[in-house]
């Protein structure tokens, strides 16, 4: 059987893994281009929020959803949904979950702290 090119090793990629989602991230001049490889029952509440102690994910997420099904939900109750193949966007201040029983594979793009600003996203999601 062959091997899904998804969850191949990538070459010249940084390799890490937290709380069972893997991570692959690779220098691309000022920003970064990361593979998130988040299994079935993945939700950042339960599995990092004790992490990075802070009440939601204050990280802003750029990419392209290659795999499966993501959900991410704002303290006001605004649920933004995404299933393969989706370019995602989403403002900090969420929890997400994967969705079903399939694997979800995210391509990231990022610039660390200054994805924000690199994006020109808001700081805080808002309806305003």
């Amino acid at each position: 059987m062959k091997t899904n090119p998804l969850f191949a090793p990538m070459k010249e990629a940084d390799h890490l893994e937290i709380s069972g989602i893997q991570i692959d991230v690779v220098k691309a001049g000022a920003g970064r281009v990361k593979r998130m490889i988040y299994p079935p029952g993945t939700r950042w509440a339960t599995h990092l929020k004790s992490l990075v102690t802070t009440e939601h994910c204050m990280h802003a997420h750029v990419g392209f959803l290659a795999q499966g099904h993501l959900q991410f939900r704002f303290s006001d109750g605004c649920i933004l949904d995404f299933i393969a193949p989706q370019v995602v966007v989403v403002e900090p201040g969420h929890d997400g979950w994967v969705m079903g029983d399939e694997t979800a594979v995210l391509i990231e793009f990022d610039f660390e702290k200054d994805t924000i600003k690199c994006f020109g996203l808001p700081e805080m999601h808002s309806h305003g």
